[in-house]
């Protein structure tokens, strides 16, 4: 069985038909992804960014702190034994 010309035609016409909706549909599902959700998760990205360099340099700081009062807490030891020593 062989489709005719306006066999096709009428394929053609139907599958225009369904595929309307769906391209429309298609097409407000990319507006929406490119006026709406990119820019809000460009917008998250940024804050997430900006607060994870907060949070390492905090991360350095407290490192540095802690050596800090390694060394300070080695020379009050030190120091507590030369004044009992003294006493």
């Amino acid at each position: 069985m062989s489709l005719t010309n306006e066999d096709l035609l009428a394929i053609s016409q139907l599958l225009d038909s369904k595929l309307k909706p769906i391209t429309a549909d298609v097409k407000n599902i990319h507006l929406t992804l490119e006026n709406d959700v990119l820019p809000r998760l460009r917008e998250i990205e940024s804050c997430y960014t900006a607060t994870s360099k907060r949070y390492q340099s905090g991360t350095n700081q407290i490192e540095a702190m802690q050596a800090d009062i390694d060394v300070m807490k080695n020379v009050i030891r030190e120091h507590s034994e030369k004044l009992q020593k003294i006493s």
